[in-house]
Order: structure tokens, then sequence, then C-alpha cells
């Protein structure tokens, strides 16, 4: 069985690394004969240093689904020339700050206080350029967006993911999130651990899913756990769904 992960709120509750607890039950996971997969707001970028260098070869996606990567190959999917045109201009006219991913480098405006920034190329082994010098545009976060902005976005063809509690939003290339990267990656089968808005199509298309804290999206999923619950839960799992196949292996 797939096993899908969000980071941050789900597995990983410093921003930094995750807790030997839970590497332990992930462990325990692949040694069963299942396959883990990370799927995170995060670029691949900022996605690897959280990761112990022994999951370094598995299957991530990253970005809300924009990123994937396999065989440690980045691929990367990027906003069209007029969707970037046209949140330039929402920029310029608001004086927006922002954060833009391209495929490995940013261009960051926000303030350095915030958490995104203190998450943000802990390795710093990419550039911060101006908007104009990146490659494409795979991803952009706006801060304290004002009415008028987010009426604007969601009229626009992207796709978005609002958090309310750190006054930001999230936008995508249209169609694209974390069940979209996992189509790409050639999943469709699988058990999701969450805890956000952008998991809600991973509760929704799961087999079994499970939000870590009492969230809003929590009434997508099947079952709710806490922070300390989570690798009894992931072990839990991971011993059942081997029965599960080993039981459907004999029936057919």
């Amino acid at each position: 069985m797939n096993f899908v992960f969000d980071i941050d709120g789900t597995i990983c509750f410093t921003g930094k690394n995750i807790e030997e607890e839970i590497c332990s039950a992930l462990d325990e996971c692949l040694d069963k004969g299942h396959e883990v997969i990370f799927a995170s707001a995060r670029p691949i970028r900022d996605l690897l240093p959280v990761l112990p260098k022994r999951y370094h070869h598995v299957k991530m996606v990253g970005g809300n689904g924009a990123f994937t990567f396999k065989n440690g190959k980045i691929e990367v999917i990027y906003f069209k020339q007029e969707i970037v045109i046209a949140l330039k201009k929402l920029i310029e006219s608001y004086q927006l700050k922002y954060l833009a991913d391209s495929d490995w480098d940013y261009s960051f405006t926000g303030e350095e206080d915030h958490t995104i920034f203190k998450n943000l190329d802990p390795h710093k082994t990419a550039m911060n350029k101006p908007l104009e010098g990146l490659n494409g545009i795979s991803k952009m976060v706006i801060f304290s967006p004002p009415a008028e902005v987010k009426q604007a976005l969601h009229k626009m063809p992207v796709s978005l993911f609002e958090h309310h509690s750190e006054e930001l939003i999230d936008i995508s290339p249209l169609g694209i999130d974390k069940q979209k990267g996992l189509q790409q990656l050639g999943i469709t089968e699988f058990i999701a651990f969450g805890n956000d808005a952008n998991d809600k199509q991973l509760f929704q298309d799961a087999k079994h899913s499970i939000c870590v804290g009492n969230h809003p999206v929590s009434v997508y999923a099947n079952e709710i756990v806490n922070r300390e619950n989570v690798a009894k839960k992931i072990k839990e799992l991971a011993k059942r769904y081997v029965n599960e196949e080993s039981v459907y292996s004999c029936n057919n």
C-alpha cells in the first residue's frame, strides 16, 4: 500500500525535523513492504532538508503538486505566461509581499520573522532573485492579501489554498494539487495523513484518511488523531493493510 504523508503539522511539528518516534513508524511501514510518499506545500528544495537522508530516495510531491520528485529527478509545472503577467500586475498594484518559487531559486519580499522565511532554503543552495529573474513560476504565496486581491485571485484560472491562521494564500497552476502530483507519480490507491486545506483532495480520494488535529479539513477524513498518536496510527495501519493485502492475494 502507498502511504502519503503531508509534512508540516502532520509528521513534522518543529519546521526543522521529524521526531524519531515518527521516523521509527515510517521505517516500520517501509519494512512491511509499503511505499512511503511525502506530499507537501514546500518545494522539493525545502522538503529534502526536513527529511532524514534515509528517506531521500522516496517519491515526493512538493509545492502542492507543482513539483514531483522520483529517482532523484525533479519535474516542475509552471504557471502560463499570461497568469504570471496577471499576478505581477496584482503585486505591483497593491504592493503585495510574496514568495514565488521556480524550479529551485525563489523570489521573497515578505518579513524575515515569518515562519515561511525561517523554513526557506535552510541549506542555502538557492538564490533569492527578482521576480523577473526566475526561470518560471511554479507556486506563489501572497502574504496578508486584502479582500480586493482575494476577489481578483478567485476570478483567475489558478488553484488557491487560503490559510486563515497565517493570513496568506497559496497559488498554484490551475488544476494542480497534491492528488494531481500523485497521479503524475503513477499513484492511484493510497492512505493519506494530513492536516490542512491543501489535503482535502487527498482525504477525499484516499482509501483511508487521517487528519492530525481537529482542523476544519478533518470533516473529509475518516478519522482524527492527535499529535501524540501519529506514530502509533502509522504502525497500526501499516500492520492492518499488510494483513488486508495478504488476504486479498490469497483469495486471488
